[in-house]
């Protein structure tokens, strides 16, 4: 029997292509006491005062585990490069910004010499502006020249948000200046009408990495003269371009710079993210460029308080009677109501759509009691929303009519929410990198911030509350991308074939995996060898081949079945856990029931309920081994990277009791399998060394079982990963082995460079899974070290100290921990 995670990300493979080589205590009643909001006073509060008031209730104290103090910081200023145009000067000025920061002057400095420049500084340090005062410079220039269009450049952000606050941002800077610069953005939600104007006019246009790979780089000719005059692509977050995503817009990237050469352009990268380890290598992978770093940030910076939270163990009963953690979510509810009670003005961020939804709902109930007039000021903010329903959340946040917001990270890259007071992290993001994101969007007008992160029932979560160190003592991760990955590559192959025929010379642009899949694309019939190159050969549009966000096909609509009204929408990719059958689906804080789940037309229709109860997808999985990349003795047993095929079947669903996490029941489900062709890092065991650990064969399933569960939830630890991002499975006796093996595998497909990253951290990771399961202070196991919320086989079995055994004794025969893979370019 095999014992299985499932990413989030499960689909089809594109084609097929080979891979290449404890104390109980009672949940705290609410204490909320009516006050008049502090901010109606116009004073901003003290961060170490509003902590003090949270933990004043019964019992909050000791949910502190630690808290940390950044200091004040003192910014130190310079003066802009003499190629920066007087009038834009004036037009900062204008805007109240007297002077530059030191790392703003040097990042222009670098991009009016024609050099691709990241700046890697902190939230709030002007990052913006750094790279706005060379492009608006060089637009103003060009709009004097006598004749053509004069000088362009583009915006890349991730998310639709943040380029249309950038928009806002551009507009008013910009507005000194007259119609010299014409921003404009292109994206999804930009009407029909409007888009010609933006080809045609517009000389500062911001999108996103989709509407680049589908809308406009297959529409190039449409598109010259802007491309013809291209001085500068800016790359907004350029951290959040990880994983599969990264690898695609890497790709993506490079189709620009081809198009761009065609047309006569060579534009400067500039790059910009608050928290990018190893900002020029990274910068470098991404655009296959040489990038100048700057990340000596010279800004000032208000205190910060830094809190780490851990809620209290309740009384109920989990899955096999394991104790469990007030949730997350219900102490989140409980802390962004008494800052709402306070007039702090808060973010309160969590990592899934439902939960935003669940926090806002519970916030909005218990301000109810206290003053209905806040209950109206807190409101959720998530992907999936209608275009209006996010401006409108994105204007009220802006201006201050919201005291609250319950955001996924679609709010948490660089819209300026200047004004916030603190921010709430219900659950460890995944990564250093969004802690740090997150965080950051409290105290951006200088004032000092309260940040609290919040601990999920999550093994990760449970370590770095008790391991502080491991938070303010690292840095934020490498970014981790593989453009070469041939899932990635052949679709932007065929694209860019379709672009304009792909000669020998534009092989060596693409990545060294390049020629050798050309074979493969010729003989599948999607691309035809002519003397001068390779031509695309079908009627359907080659952008079309791939999501670039590893969706795994078209968005599932959600409709409610009664009125035929779209809702929005679920990726593909998720809709198998996320809205089958039975399913509770959240959207704008009402509960819908899925009535049915349509594969073929890709609905879910929907009907409005108010079940007391959320549900979460079980499935099973089983792992073959294609290939083995590397493989290295751990004493006795072996550490293996390489290539496999997961398949995957959603097989029920439970019902939880909302707040408490208690299990209602189960129902079956009856969903088609899928595959995925990946690549995992695996590890073996001998009969010897289960002899050493004392682990028998009754015991071996549940010690195997836990150590997987474990350790996929320390990986995000050292990789740019989410735990949502990867799977498991773990075999008392594989077929593949012949020997107990544990699998952790990349949920894309061709992978994402998150197994190869275990493999080459693999003695920390495992050292830090296994101190996490010791040092729980449940007896057997609990969500805190060894249980996960999407086992498929319901946590059964699991054997907490056969892990921690098993684990010691895997770790004495460990060698030293390889050396890094060359960087993929």
């Amino acid at each position: 029997m095999a014992f299985n995670h499932l990413p989030a990300a499960m689909h089809d493979a594109l084609g097929p292509l080979s891979a290449t080589p404890v104390t109980h205590s009672v949940p705290m009643a609410r204490n909320h006491r009516p006050r008049t909001p502090a901010d109606s006073t116009g004073e901003r509060p003290d961060p170490g005062t509003v902590l003090d008031r949270l933990t004043a209730g019964v019992g909050r104290a000791a949910r502190i585990t630690h808290t940390e103090h950044l200091p004040p910081r003192e910014g130190r200023h310079a003066v802009w490069p003499h190629l920066i145009r007087p009038e834009v000067i004036n037009a900062i000025q204008d805007a109240g910004i007297e002077h530059p920061w030191a790392h703003q002057a040097t990042a222009a400095e670098h991009a009016l010499n024609g050099e691709s420049v990241v700046i890697a500084t902190g939230t709030a340090s002007g990052k913006s502006l750094a790279y706005l005062a060379p492009v608006l410079s060089t637009l103003l220039d060009g709009s004097e020249a006598p004749n053509g269009r004069g000088a362009t450049a583009l915006y890349l952000a991730p998310t639709k948000a943040l380029a249309a606050d950038q928009r806002r941002s551009v507009k008013a800077m910009a507005a000194p200046l007259g119609n010299a610069i014409r921003p404009a953005v292109y994206d999804g939600d930009t009407p029909v009408e409007e888009r010609e104007w933006v080809r045609q006019y517009a000389n500062y246009v911001l999108t996103n990495p989709d509407m680049l790979h589908l809308g406009i780089l297959p529409s190039h000719p449409r598109w010259s003269s802007f491309l013809r005059a291209l001085r500068y692509v800016v790359i907004d977050e350029c951290h959040t371009y990880r994983g599969v995503f990264g690898s695609h817009v890497a790709q993506v990237l490079r189709r620009l710079r081809r198009l761009c050469a065609r047309y006569g352009a060579d534009p400067v990268f500039l790059l910009a993210s608050a928290t990018a380890a190893e900002p020029a290598l990274a910068a470098g992978r991404l655009t296959g460029l040489p990038v100048v770093e700057v990340a000596d940030d010279a800004s000032p910076r208000g205190e910060l308080v830094f809190a780490l939270w851990e809620p209290p163990l309740t009384e109920l009963p989990g899955e096999k009677g394991a104790p469990v953690r007030r949730t997350a979510i219900a102490e989140t509810a409980d802390l962004l109501t008494d800052l709402a009670v306070q007039g702090v003005r808060t973010v309160a961020f969590v990592r899934s759509r439902r939960g935003a939804e669940l926090i806002s709902v519970i916030t909005q109930e218990r301000l109810y009691e206290v003053d209905r007039a806040l209950a109206r000021r807190v409101a959720a903010y998530r992907g999936g929303y209608l275009p209006e329903e996010r401006r409108a959340l994105e204007q009220a946040l802006h201006s201050g009519e919201l005291l609250g917001l319950a955001a996924t990270t679609a709010l948490e890259l660089g819209i300026d929410v200047s004004g916030l007071d603190a921010v709430l992290i219900a659950g460890y993001p995944g990564t250093r990198a969004s802690l740090w994101q997150q965080a950051g969007r409290a105290g951006r007008s200088g004032q000092g911030a309260l940040a609290v992160l919040i601990a999920r029932d999550d093994p990760l979560d449970t370590y770095l509350v008790h391991h502080p160190e491991a938070l303010f003592q690292q840095p934020v991760e490498s970014t981790v991308l593989d453009p070469d990955n041939p899932y990635v590559l052949a679709p932007h192959l065929c694209a860019a074939a379709a672009e304009q025929p792909l000669t020998e010379p534009d092989l060596e642009l693409f990545g060294p995996a390049s020629a050798a899949l050309m074979p493969q694309l010729e003989q599948a019939g999607l691309l035809r060898r002519r003397s001068n190159g390779w031509f695309w050969t079908r009627r359907e549009r080659a952008a079309d081949l791939t999501d670039i966000r590893g969706g795994g096909g078209r968005p599932v609509q959600v409709v409610e079945a009664s009125t035929g009204r779209l809702l929005g929408t679920v990726d593909a990719s998720a809709a198998h856990t996320a809205v089958h059958d039975g399913a509770v689906h959240l959207h704008q804080g009402r509960t819908y029931l899925v009535k049915h789940l349509d594969l073929e037309d890709s609905a879910a229709l929907v009907e409005e309920a108010n079940p007391p109860y959320s549900t979460v997808a079980r499935d099973t999985t089983s792992i073959s081994v294609l290939e083995t990349d590397t493989e290295i003795p751990w004493g006795a047993g072996r550490l293996c990277y390489g290539s496999v095929e997961v398949t995957n079947q959603v097989v029920s669903f439970l019902r939880r009791k909302l707040i408490t996490g208690e299990v209602l029941g189960e129902t079956k489900l009856d969903l088609p399998p899928r595959t995925l062709r990946t690549r995992a890092v695996w590890w073996t065991v001998t009969e010897d060394q289960l002899d050493a650990a004392r682990i028998n064969p009754e015991i071996l399933g549940g010690a195997l079982h836990a150590a997987e569960h474990a350790s996929i939830g320390m990986l995000p630890l050292f990789a740019t990963c989410d735990r949502w991002d990867i799977g498991g499975v773990s075999v008392p006796l594989h077929p593949d082995t012949l020997l107990p093996t544990v699998f952790v595998y990349d949920g894309n497909p061709g992978g994402a460079g998150f197994a190869e990253r275990a493999f080459h951290t693999a003695a920390r990771w495992l050292t830090a899974t296994r101190e996490a399961i010791a040092s729980c202070e449940c007896e057997a196991g609990c969500p805190s070290c060894i249980q996960s919320p999407k086992c498929g086989n319901g946590n059964d079995p699991l054997h907490k100290r056969g892990a921690v055994r098993l684990l010691t004794e895997l770790l004495r025969g460990a060698p030293e921990e390889p050396a890094p893979a060359p960087p993929a370019t």
